[in-house]
């Protein structure tokens, strides 16, 4: 393939966007290259602006679960854009997706919308705080609840040792409170409690981790989680922004039978738009104003137009119920990857839930950011562009998970193993 026009107007962009990117997530920087320019989206396709065609397995990094362009999405946008694209006031929408929202996730009674994941979990730990009255948080090194200052820390010297900052601009002050542990590790865990329990206001973790590549948690020490959080009176906060309605309808919290005080949710309910959501408990939802006193705002929260879209995703979800479907065609994919490595003698791991999905170039199974750092990060660039020059775009980045759409057929993904089966070879006579 030729990617010209797309190396052309890289170029262009990096002279008025950092990086020419507006994420960092889009750069390619953990494979080399430059991206590839999107020119449209159709179905469970991409074109650039070169002309070239391919398979999407990144849908948008997850949002896009019944495909681009899908009519009932588009449908509902063309109706709510003619009545007026934001009013910074309340609209019936935004009541009907609550509604639909406080249906399915079996943990949440009240929701409020915001505009992105990253302000899900900040407006959540803020709450979790104010409802505790404690100050320290505890995240699991691996898992990503977007760029808030007190997320964006690594873990210190020891199990239960105060983070440090990863990121500049990120001050020690902000860091100071949060405690990074390893994920499924329950000896860790309960180390952490027993030494700051009573400090510690919420613990926010990713059920099934997806940017360190799709890690699912163990359920022992998910239900750890919840018994020690409510032992200790801290709150117990999934970030389902990728999960949610992802893996299942009620998210991975409806799979796991392990119900959090409180719930981050983006991407998919808000249909390929801009939005995010906090929910939990009435008790603890109403400590936010206008009701309680927990600030937290925004102009375009709710948005008629994205309210509009995440309302038609959901309403498809709920009445085709795809995932029997898309739970076949995952394991489909998941398993034809694995024979054609074992063919090759590429030593690799597939690990799944539901749509998502990650190819692990890595002997051992992955189940946190210690086994997911080594994995053969070469290997995987090598892949990914054997991939991308013969129709199919994965994220580019071994620590980001796949997702398939409703409209990945059983076509596709024949011809996504057809392609992975000629990459394969390649790698094995670049290793011979």
């Amino acid at each position: 393939m030729r990617w010209e026009r797309s190396r052309v107007a890289f170029e262009r962009a990096k002279r008025v966007i950092p990086g020419g990117v507006n994420s960092p997530a889009r750069a390619f920087g953990a494979v080399g290259g430059h991206p590839i320019v999107i020119e449209r989206g159709e179905g469970c396709r991409l074109y650039d602006i070169d002309g070239n065609s391919y398979i999407d397995y990144v849908l948008s990094w997850g949002p896009m679960i019944l495909g681009h362009a899908h009519p009932a999405v588009v449908s509902a946008l063309e109706r709510a854009i003619h009545r007026g694209t934001s009013f910074g006031a309340p609209t019936e929408l935004e009541t009907q997706l609550a509604e639909v929202v406080c249906r399915l996730v079996p943990s949440v009674e009240k929701v409020r919308f915001v505009n992105s994941g990253t302000e899900a979990t900040m407006s959540a730990i803020r709450l979790a705080r104010a409802y505790t009255g404690r100050d320290k948080i505890v995240k699991f090194a691996g898992n990503y609840h977007g760029h808030v200052d007190c997320l964006l820390v690594a873990a210190g010297s020891s199990a239960a040792t105060l983070g440090v900052p990863t990121s500049p601009g990120v001050t020690h002050a902000a860091a100071k409170d949060t405690l990074v542990l390893r994920y499924n590790d329950v000896g860790q865990l309960e180390d952490a409690f027993n030494q700051h329990g009573h400090e510690i206001a919420a613990v926010i973790v990713e059920p099934v981790a997806g940017n360190m590549g799709c890690v699912p948690a163990d359920v022992a020490f998910l239900r750890k989680l919840r018994e020690l959080t409510t032992a200790f009176g801290s709150l117990l906060i999934f970030d389902e922004v990728m999960t949610g309605f992802r893996v299942a309808l009620g998210g991975a919290q409806s799979l796991l039978g392990i119900l959090p005080d409180l719930t981050t949710l983006g991407k998919i309910i808000g249909g390929g738009l801009p939005v995010g959501a906090y929910g939990g408990r009435t008790e603890i939802m109403d400590h936010i104003l206008p009701v309680g006193k927990v600030f937290q705002a925004g102009t375009l929260s709710g948005n008629p137009l994205a309210m509009a879209a995440g309302l038609a995703t959901l309403q498809v979800l709920e009445q085709e119920n795809p995932y029997p479907e898309l739970e076949k065609r995952s394991q489909q994919l998941a398993d034809g990857l694995l024979s054609l490595a074992a063919r090759a003698g590429i030593p690799v791991r597939v690990q799944r839930c539901g749509s998502m999905l990650t190819l692990f170039f890595n002997s051992q199974p992955v189940r946190d950011w210690d086994t997911a750092s080594q994995c053969d990060v070469k290997q995987f660039a090598q892949f990914f562009w054997a991939m991308l020059e013969r129709g199919v775009y994965l994220p580019c980045s071994q620590y980001e998970a796949w997702f398939l759409s409703t409209v990945h057929s059983e076509r596709e993904i024949d011809q996504t193993l057809e392609a992975a089966e000629a990459a394969f070879g390649q790698l094995r006579t670049r290793d011979s």
